[in-house]
């Protein structure tokens, strides 16, 4: 068998085997090449096919886990986040109740009286008030009050050197009181009260007698108060009170010279007061409930 080089015209050189057999080989080779390069050129485009896929498959899956990654840590984090703290309502109504033994209120007051019998304007007065109680049972107390007043008064007839005088009104009095309509936000409570009054006339008279004009000389007298109190609570043991009040007195009047008389005179006038009350809610007092729920007993 013979190998020999033949140059073509294309310029390179190529071999061939020679020989009998020369002809039935190449066409063998030839042949075979011909079959095994479209399988190989499949086969490549499926494996290409293939690859792509899977790396499409791979990216979704991983955006997928990335996403449910992310919403899980949502809502570990909304799961972790502290809640927000409830708000408490208090009522300070809530411990008002009727049941103290004993209360205490004090206020600032104004009293309108007359100096005299006959005087044309009466005088404004101002001071304060105290009241305290002892609750016997559900509904009814006792009650005693201490007033204590002071203002101005025009005396009759006036004078260049007296055109006004100070006059000073004090009450002690005690009664009864009865607890009437009440829930916890409020109460109405009505007294009777009786008991005495001390007025100091004349300490700006200059000396000379009070009949003169016409005012009353200082004197002890007795007085009556009817009237009662609006309660608006504010806790269990403040209250804020309003009391207004008929004061009636019963002073004595002696006229001046030259024809001195003596008589006694009665006058009704009107007062009242404002401040707060507190309880003394650590003693109790009966709060059964009874038939009879005007006299409480």
């Amino acid at each position: 068998m013979r190998i020999k080089d033949r140059e073509q015209g294309s310029g390179f050189r190529g071999q061939y085997v020679g020989g009998a057999g020369d002809g039935l080989v190449s066409w063998v080779v030839m042949r075979f090449q011909a079959r095994i390069s479209p399988w190989i050129a499949a086969a490549a485009a499926l494996l290409i096919f293939a690859g792509v896929r899977a790396q499409a498959q791979d990216a979704g899956q991983s955006s997928s886990q990335s996403s449910s990654s992310q919403s899980n840590n949502i809502q570990t984090g909304n799961d972790q986040a502290p809640a927000s703290t409830p708000y408490i309502s208090v009522n300070p109504l809530a411990g008002v109740r009727y049941d103290n033994r004993y209360d205490l209120s004090l206020g600032a007051g104004y009293d309108h009286m007359k100096a005299g019998p006959d005087l044309l304007e009466g005088s404004n007065l101002g001071g304060l008030d105290m009241n305290g109680s002892y609750w016997l049972t559900r509904n009814w107390g006792i009650e005693a009050s201490g007033r204590g007043y002071v203002g101005t008064a025009l005396p009759a007839p006036r004078t260049d050197y007296l055109k006004g005088a100070m006059v000073k009104q004090y009450l002690f009095v005690g009664g009864a009181e009865w607890l009437g309509p009440h829930n916890r936000h409020g109460d109405l409570i009505a007294h009777i009260l009786f008991g005495g009054v001390y007025g100091n006339f004349q300490k700006d008279l200059l000396g000379y007698p009070p009949g003169s004009y016409d005012f009353y000389y200082n004197q002890l007298a007795p007085a009556a108060i009817i009237g009662g109190h609006m309660d608006l609570a504010r806790s269990e043991h403040w209250v804020f009170r309003i009391t207004p009040d008929a004061v009636m007195t019963h002073y004595t009047f002696n006229s001046g010279p030259p024809t001195p008389t003596s008589y006694t005179q009665y006058d009704v006038n009107f007062a009242i007061s404002v401040g707060m009350e507190y309880k003394f809610t650590s003693i109790k007092r009966s709060t059964n409930d009874k038939k009879n729920w005007v006299s409480g007993w």
